[in-house]
């Protein structure tokens, strides 16, 4: 029989419940089961843990992941693969050791995938000809270079690869594409070159139709969503990949959701700029000829994925200090409920000016009218029957942003009539901002390396 290697998806994001991935791990004969635990946004809120306590920086839920799926690994010998090492992978690596040591288990092989971090050689590589100007402005990095608090090269498969080629059960990176879990098995078990780019194109293609959890099999599906069963336990996608690249989607029966061309058609379009180009540090996939079939029920082919060679440079994503948010909630009732929260935004902005508060960003919505669509939702035609006024601030200093909430309270007395609900004591926060630069792959390539550490004892 044709070798068939069956691939589970975890987390599509810290925090994303991991359920459907025990049931995966249960019922779904897979071989390997692939995290993606990393956003930008995800990689601004590990600094600040780390910021906090030198040991942490990794999403904190691999304590809780690792516990419920090392028994699997020890059991039907599935493999982990994770980004979840975020901005601190070694400690991440530590803390899936510490798990297996408490789950009884000696003879598990862990490896950690670093070199991604390049925030503490900024100047030197600047010296050394990299601009780091920004991708897609051509702004200099000078602007935000004394402000810079991260910045990580998104790596591709190949360290992966090399941790299973070492043995390794369970493999935690950093900054990794968010396919690059899903690529590395199929590379090592059918051993396709680095310039198998079809291959490669599809193997990516897979991981991105499993990247973001329960997408592909009717979580956040904008199409018939009344119709996806038993959302309230839905499962994650698991993809069967033969040799040559093309696939299936399924799901295991023992959860709900739906897994159809049209599930399958609407994560296939997320977050792909340009279907004949999306870039990845592996191989550049062209979408434009991809073919997907409905050959069962709950199972999708997908077929007709091709590839162009890889970019010379990979991408850096940097973080850097952005200011202050401060931001306030009051709600208002019928009648005239959006008219009187529109007064009290003219109120509290009249009231920044006369005190001189010097915000760089004020920014006003109503909850109940327009806080989704901005400035794309019509005036509604009727009387609303309760409007929340929500203003943002963002300042220089923190200061400045918790001014912010000082403003309202007397709104009850001396502003417009029913006001109520009010959340003033919304914490301050500090905001990030990202800056997004381009690095010849091999400065990056050359740095990266892979330590397999068996629990108990070094390998």
């Amino acid at each position: 029989m044709m070798k068939k290697i069956r691939i589970g998806a975890a987390q599509g994001f810290y925090g994303d419940t991991i359920e459907p991935a025990i049931a995966t791990a249960k019922y779904g004969n897979v071989d390997y089961i692939s995290f993606d635990c990393l956003a930008e946004l995800t990689m601004a809120i590990l600094l600040k843990d780390k910021q906090k306590d030198d040991n942490l920086g990794y999403t904190r839920d691999i304590t809780t992941s690792m516990k419920a799926l090392l028994p699997y690994v020890k059991e039907k010998g599935i493999k982990l693969l994770t980004n979840a090492g975020g901005i601190n992978p070694v400690a991440a690596q530590q803390e899936v050791i510490r798990v297996a040591k408490e789950l009884g288990m000696d003879d598990l092989k862990v490896a950690v995938v670093t070199g991604d971090n390049l925030i503490d050689q900024i100047d030197d590589l600047i010296a050394q000809g990299v601009s780091f100007n920004h991708m897609e402005t051509g702004a200099s990095i000078d602007s935000v270079k004394e402000k810079l608090k991260f910045a990580n090269a998104y790596l591709g498969s190949m360290p992966i690869v090399e941790a299973l080629k070492q043995g390794a059960d369970v493999v935690v990176t950093g900054r990794t594409t968010d396919t690059a879990q899903f690529l590395a098995p199929l590379i090592y078990e059918y051993g396709w070159s680095v310039e198998d780019w079809n291959q490669l194109a599809s193997g990516v293609f897979m991981g991105h139709l499993l990247e973001c959890s329960a997408q592909s099999t009717g979580g956040n599906f904008s199409g018939d969503w009344e119709q996806v069963e038993r959302v309230e336990e839905i499962g994650y996608p698991i993809a069967e990949v033969d040799a040559s690249g093309e696939f299936i989607i399924t799901k295991v029966g023992e959860r709900g959701g739906l897994v159809s061309v049209d599930t399958v058609k609407e994560q296939m379009l997320y977050e792909i700029h340009d279907p004949s180009a999306y870039i990845t540090p592996d191989v550049i996939v062209d979408l434009t000829q991809v073919k997907l079939e409905n050959v069962g029920e709950h199972h999708v082919k997908v077929s007709g994925v091709k590839g162009k060679p890889k970019p010379d440079q990979l991408k850096v994503v940097m973080g850097y200090e952005d200011g202050y948010m401060g931001q306030v909630l009051m709600g208002f009732s019928w009648p005239d409920a959006l008219k009187k929260a529109r007064k009290a935004d003219e109120v509290i902005r009249k009231q920044i000016e006369q005190k001189g508060l010097l915000y760089k960003e004020i920014h006003t919505s109503y909850l109940g009218y327009d806080s989704l669509h901005g400035p794309l939702a019509k005036e509604p035609s009727e009387d609303l029957n309760e409007v929340y006024l929500r203003m943002a601030v963002r300042s220089k200093t923190k200061q400045d942003a918790a001014q912010l909430g000082r403003l309202f309270p007397p709104l009850f007395l001396n502003g417009p009539p029913a006001a109520g609900g009010f959340y003033g004591n919304i914490p301050t926060r500090q905001l990030l901002g990202m800056w997004s630069a381009l690095i010849p792959r091999e400065i990056v390539e050359s740095q990266v390396k892979i330590r397999v550490e068996e629990v108990g004892t070094y390998v």
